[in-house]
């Protein structure tokens, strides 16, 4: 990085006030309070240094895609209490490092994970906090749950004792600009909003993350309660 510390600092401040002030507006359109809203600042372009003023700035939600990488910054920013999540694909040979690191899994994307994490949680005495990743666009690059078949695994995730499902996550169409997106955000509350009548009681649904840097905003008024936003926060940086 090229930028005096304290300019990126103050850069970065910044940017964290203009995000949250998008996030208060967008959730006033859909009739919601700004606090009901959970911001995670995504990490993965920037170097730990850059994860750690956004973190002194207040944001301690941060969250990496690779698993490697969460463990790096993980180390690097030990001494700040800041809450991980990992919102990419998570191989199960991962599973143990990454668990005793994160606050959540938001990339829970087959019953063979889950089931893992939830051996894994109970050999650290713990529980372990997750999202279902769902396919809602049917990309085929994509990782998650065919949304078809979440209502049938839904038992089986039940039936783990040391998993605690939070809620559904999903990332919009690759191609398709703003309305699909929209439809694709739409589509997963919707989808969740059917799976609310048989879900097991084991199981919340209340948390819905969807929405990144370019459609965060779509995704707050189509009903996110979790949104993962990294170049928004990051732009100014020559890093």
């Amino acid at each position: 990085m090229t930028l005096p510390d304290a300019t990126a600092d103050l850069r970065i401040r910044e940017n964290l006030a203009q995000v949250r002030a998008t996030i208060a507006a967008a959730a006033a359109r859909s009739g919601r309070k700004p606090e009901v809203v959970r911001l995670i600042g995504v990490t993965k372009y920037v170097e730990p240094e850059i994860a750690r003023l956004l973190a002194i700035a207040g944001l301690i939600d941060l969250g990496e895609s690779r698993p490697q990488e969460l463990w790096r910054k993980a180390e690097a920013l030990a001494d700040l209490p800041v809450r991980w999540h990992l919102i990419g694909h998570l191989q199960r040979n991962k599973v143990r490092r990454t668990l005793s690191l994160v606050a959540c899994i938001q990339s829970a994307d087959s019953l063979r994970l889950m089931a893992e994490i939830d051996r894994e949680a109970a050999a650290m005495g713990r529980s372990a906090n997750l999202l279902l990743e769902v396919n809602i666009s049917g990309d085929a690059a994509k990782h998650g749950f065919p949304p078809a078949e979440v209502d049938g695994a839904l038992p089986q995730i039940a039936a783990l004792q040391n998993v605690r499902v939070l809620g559904l996550m999903t990332m919009a169409a690759l191609e398709g600009g703003a309305d699909e997106a929209r439809r694709d955000f739409a589509a997963l509350r919707e989808l969740r909003d059917r799976l609310l009548a048989n879900c097991p009681s084991e199981i919340s649904l209340h948390e819905l993350s969807m929405g990144m840097s370019g459609d965060y905003e779509i995704a707050i008024e189509e009903g996110a309660t979790i949104v993962r936003v990294g170049s928004a926060l990051f732009e100014g940086l020559d890093q």
